[in-house]
């Protein structure tokens, strides 16, 4: 196996954030490929995530983001285990580039599970009489394809992220939950606009 410089270690944790022996071990579990090893950090941040998604998030914060142009204004509540966590510089880059999304992507809800029961009805409803001649067999299908498409357009972690649409708002999520170690949520937003 080929040695790994302190360099390419280095490289990794600034692409990633993640600590230098999880960099180290990521490295040599990939024989030194960093677009690899960057994807071996990825799987176990969600792993991570997945662990400490039941735990308790009674801290956080409220991160108050005003658009340049001050016509849209956002207030985001992002929760998390300790005081601690909930005043890092990284807690606050990513309260930051979650607020930009929301008031850039326009999302309805955080997640697919807060949307009302009421408008996935409708939606169904004009999915139907948009496949009214369908084979009846395979309807059912599409209807959940078109929902998985609506539900990346207004929750606010099935979106593409604003800095990089090759990975959605909730990798961005457990990337930050496997770099800080202790669960995070984001609890609730509300999204100003002048004129709406």
């Amino acid at each position: 196996m080929a040695e790994i410089s302190l360099e390419l270690i280095k490289q990794l944790r600034e692409r990633t954030g993640v600590g230098m022996m999880d960099c180290k071990k990521a490295l040599e579990e990939t024989n030194c490929d960093i677009e690899k090893a960057i994807e071996v950090l990825r799987k176990k941040g969600a792993a991570i995530a997945q662990k400490r998604s039941g735990n308790e998030t009674s801290e956080g914060l409220v991160y108050a983001y005003i658009h340049p142009g001050s016509r849209i204004g956002v207030l985001l509540e992002i929760n998390c285990e300790t005081d601690f966590v909930a005043r890092t510089e990284d807690m606050a880059k990513f309260a930051s580039d979650i607020a930009m999304q929301i008031a850039a992507f326009r999302p309805v809800c955080v997640s697919s599970e807060n949307v009302d029961p009421e408008l996935i009805e409708k939606e169904k409803n004009v999915y139907r009489e948009q496949l009214k001649g369908k084979p009846a067999n395979i309807i059912d299908q599409i209807i959940e394809g078109k929902l998985e498409k609506y539900y990346t357009e207004i929750c606010l972690l099935n979106q593409p992220f604003i800095k990089n649409d090759k990975i959605t708002v909730s990798d961005m999520l457990k990337d930050l939950i496997a770099k800080m170690g202790e669960s995070i949520k984001i609890k609730r937003f509300v999204r100003y606009e002048i004129g709406s």
